[in-house]
């Protein structure tokens, strides 16, 4: 049994709250969400590979496996790659003590010589300590740009999993359950004007979500499909 240290990276990095299971619509992805909850409690696989294109919840993901590995008593950390590149591969140092370690952006490093030599070695450390590393990417190992071959070969030991992007109806669903989750009435005519003219990166349309909530309860209106052309210029 694991021995549960709490643990705060000495950095400003943190998890969304909202970056939960529960609130992330798994159709499609229904086994890598499954597999990544058992990671989180330490069971199943020791390396998991996801990947997929930007908007597709990869991050979300990741978060929502180390918000899960805390009430199983077990230390975990989210080290988005692409905020941590300016500090130095040094930042790996150490990390391999804890029961799980989420690596996000890969491709933010990939390519770069030290990076690359950094991460085969914390692989080859926290795969001795038989602690568990999920790796998220925009591209599948082969694809990704890395150039060292023992790095490539220890991405692709593990179970690859590519997280699937929602069509519109899927979409539509979950603006609305994130909606209702911050008290925000929406009629389907603005989510599906949401859908066809803003962004289609869901990220993006959660931050615009985010933007038309405060708007809305500063002006004291509701979300309708002029208030939204007001707000956002589409």
């Amino acid at each position: 049994m694991s021995k549960y240290v709490p643990f705060q990276i000495p950095l400003s990095i943190s998890l969304r709250d909202d970056a939960r299971f529960e609130n992330f619509h798994a159709v499609g992805n229904e086994l890598a969400c499954a597999t990544l909850r058992a990671c989180a409690a330490g069971d199943g696989e020791q390396l998991l590979y996801i990947w997929g294109h930007p908007g597709v919840g990869c991050s979300h993901l990741l978060q929502a496996a180390c918000h899960e590995a805390e009430p199983a008593r077990r230390s975990a950390a989210y080290l988005p790659l692409d905020e941590l590149k300016f500090m130095g591969p040094g930042v790996l140092e150490g990390m391999e003590h804890l029961d799980l370690v989420c690596l996000d952006n890969l491709e933010a490093v990939s390519g770069e010589k030290k990076w690359e030599e950094a991460l085969f070695h914390f692989f080859n450390r926290i795969r001795a300590e038989e602690n568990h590393l999920v790796v998220a990417a925009s591209a599948p190992p082969k694809q990704a740009g890395i150039k060292l071959p023992d790095l490539l070969s220890r991405l692709s030991w593990g179970i690859i999993f590519q997280v699937h992007s929602l069509d519109d109806a899927e979409k539509a669903a979950v603006i609305k359950m994130r909606a209702e989750a911050r008290g925000i009435k929406l009629s389907d005519e603005v989510v599906r004007f949401l859908i066809h003219h803003a962004s289609r990166n869901m990220g993006d349309l959660f931050s615009l979500l985010e933007a038309l909530d405060r708007a809305s309860l500063s002006a004291q209106r509701k979300v309708t499909i002029p208030f939204v052309k007001e707000v956002t210029g589409l």
